[in-house]
């Protein structure tokens, strides 16, 4: 099959934005690198069909960080699809980003796929949790396209990812979403974000991606909260009619002092 055949996604996430382009995270601009990365997808052979942002697009929630985002994806001519992390304000983060390229679908069908969007934010939690309402409506748009190739997106892990630490802030009821999942075989692709890093792992004929973040990035395989002196990146995601798949991480070129040192953000 061709590579034009296919639907391109570049899964973005955890870009941290703040009120000011010019604050740094953990001795890291944002603002900065997001736009580092974005200038990368822009020289990409072929541009991705679809930006999928996968939540804490802002670090502070606020109006000016959303306003942002909004101003550096709006020039691009790339739909737009995004969900919150437990660092962002839903409430703002909807009445914000809207109107093109901002796709408000949750539920999409592309390329011969179904997408599918979750919001798996607490209100004032690090962790997350999927609603009864969340499962319910998950449970009904599998039910009715069950023979369509489908990828599901949501922030918080639904995996032990190997960091003690992380693996006590992903999704807490990930049991009720496995058990969802587990009576869909129509499912190929479950993405996330949240953890700073690359991963990936084969459950019930499902793959688990979880990405790297346009900022910091967590060490792999750490008890306790550590920094990565990997670069920002991002994944790209080939989606094929037939079912078929192919993913990639892509790192930048971009280095800074971080506070190594850091137990937290």
């Amino acid at each position: 099959m061709s590579p034009d055949s296919s639907l391109l996604i570049a899964q973005i996430t955890d870009t941290h934005l703040f009120a000011s382009a010019e604050t740094s995270l953990l001795g890291l601009q944002t603002s900065e690198s997001f736009q580092a990365v974005l200038e990368q997808v822009m020289t990409l052979e072929r541009r991705p069909d679809l930006f999928m942002l996968t939540g804490d697009l802002s670090q502070d929630g606020t109006i000016k960080s959303y306003k942002q985002l909004a101003m550096l994806l709006q020039p691009l001519g790339i739909p737009v699809c995004c969900i919150p992390g437990n660092h962002d304000c839903p409430t703002t983060m909807q009445a914000l980003l809207t109107g093109a390229p901002f796709v408000p679908e949750k539920s999409l069908r592309l390329g011969g796929w179904q997408l599918i969007l979750l919001d798996s934010s607490v209100p004032e939690c690090v962790h997350g949790a999927l609603s009864p309402e969340n499962l319910d409506w998950l449970e009904q748009e599998l039910s009715q396209v069950p023979d369509i190739p489908t990828l599901i997106a949501l922030h918080h892990p639904p995996l032990q990812i190997g960091c003690q630490w992380m693996d006590g802030i992903g999704l807490t009821n990930a049991q009720d979403f496995l058990e969802v999942c587990d009576r869909h075989p129509q499912i190929k692709l479950i993405l996330f974000g949240h953890i700073h890093q690359e991963f990936s792992h084969d459950r019930n004929g499902v793959t688990y991606l979880g990405a790297p973040s346009t900022c910091v990035q967590f060490k792999p395989n750490t008890p306790d909260f550590t920094l990565d002196e990997q670069p920002p990146g991002y994944r790209l995601v080939s989606l094929y009619p037939n079912g078929d798949w192919e993913t990639q991480i892509q790192r930048i070129a971009y280095s800074c002092d971080l506070d190594l040192a850091a137990a937290g953000y």
